[in-house]
């Protein structure tokens, strides 16, 4: 006959005796744990032409020192309707070769999108696409800043979706860069002068171009410059003495000292 502590310590002892939790000779355990996924730049060896290796936010911060500006250098005038404006082709083209240059991608992950239905004056139906994108915006060594631009856009098509998402990215590169036009205030005060300076020529825009010592920065607000005084379509005699415009010499020259093509 056992006492009730007796009872206790014999099942304290085999509890303690762990022999029979031990696994059979033999044993293959069916879910080993998953192997370390390999580091895509564990082997990577920068080139020549390769951006530096740096965090999102400081290749972000070179993005927006090269751009600087974009002028407003489109003009809308419809149905008495007048105004100047930057196109999403005309942003893209100046952030397009910027980021590349500093190993910055721009991608859409998820969009959101809503649709109505809208009566023109004329009595025809347009579809309107409201959508909000989220995008990536990710570094050359792989991290990401996260960012949401809206859109809205009317099509009497099947367009209104691509427009509204163009009108997204441009609100991205434009707002998320911070990237003025350059123009004057129009609030600032205006003084008044005598003598107003006379603006530069065509000829001198042109050698300050070929300039071997202006910078690729330079260049950008050159073009800017020009953009803001209708002088892009300007020709002038270039480096071979043919004819070509102003906004095709900087281009080309902008894209021959950065490596970007032109």
């Amino acid at each position: 006959m056992t006492t009730i502590q007796e009872r206790a310590k014999s099942a304290a002892g085999r509890a303690a005796d762990t022999d029979d939790l031990k696994l059979p000779d033999g044993y293959v355990d069916q879910f080993p744990e998953p192997a370390p996924a390999p580091d895509p730049m564990a082997d990577y060896e920068p080139g020549d032409d390769d951006p530096d290796m740096i965090p999102v936010h400081l290749a972000w911060l070179r993005v927006r020192r090269d751009i600087r500006a974009i002028g407003k250098g489109e003009e809308y005038n419809e149905r008495g309707t007048r105004y100047n404006f930057r196109g999403t082709d005309t942003v893209v083209q100046y952030f397009g070769p910027v980021t590349l240059k500093h190993g910055v991608n721009v991608l859409p992950v998820r969009t959101e999108t809503a649709y109505s239905t809208k009566q023109t004056k004329s009595g025809g139906t347009m579809r309107e696409c409201s959508v909000t994108v989220t995008w990536h915006i990710m570094g050359p060594t792989g991290d990401v800043l996260e960012l949401q631009t809206a859109g809205e856009a009317l099509d009497t098509s099947d367009k209104s979706t691509t427009k509204a998402q163009t009108v997204a990215l441009r609100n991205l590169l434009l707002n998320g860069g911070l990237i003025p036009t350059g123009d004057r205030d129009p609030d600032a005060d205006r003084i008044e002068r005598g003598v107003e300076a006379a603006p530069r020529s065509a000829e001198s825009y042109r050698d300050e171009i070929l300039d071997k010592n202006t910078s690729p920065g330079r260049l950008q607000q050159i073009s800017y410059e020009l953009a803001n005084l209708r002088m892009l379509g300007t020709k002038v005699a270039n480096e071979s003495n043919d004819p070509e415009t102003l906004d095709s010499l900087g281009r080309r020259i902008y894209g021959e000292r950065t490596g970007g093509g032109q």
